[in-house]
């Protein structure tokens, strides 16, 4: 999957559980002052990446994230081959 198509995927998630509009959801769109999430929006973001890429995400590797671009390095970073 490359970054367009994480995007994509990412404004899906986004527009069904935070009825957010596909088109605020850019890279550099910040995720709670822009986008208006929560914590508890951060935690469902987290569950339905795992979802995605069928791998956990480690809460400290969440903590950091901060912006859709954010967002889609980490789900880059958790499709990518482990070693």
């Amino acid at each position: 999957m490359n970054q367009a198509e994480i995007l994509e995927r990412i404004r899906e998630i986004f527009q069904e559980n935070f009825e957010i509009e596909p088109s605020r959801v850019t890279p550099e769109a910040h995720l709670f002052e822009e986008l208006d999430l929560d914590s508890i929006d951060a935690v469902d973001l987290a569950i339905k990446l795992q979802e995605l890429t069928g791998r956990r995400i480690k809460p400290e590797e969440f903590k950091s994230v901060r912006t859709v671009g954010d967002v889609i390095a980490a789900v880059e970073s958790l499709l990518a081959p482990q070693a």
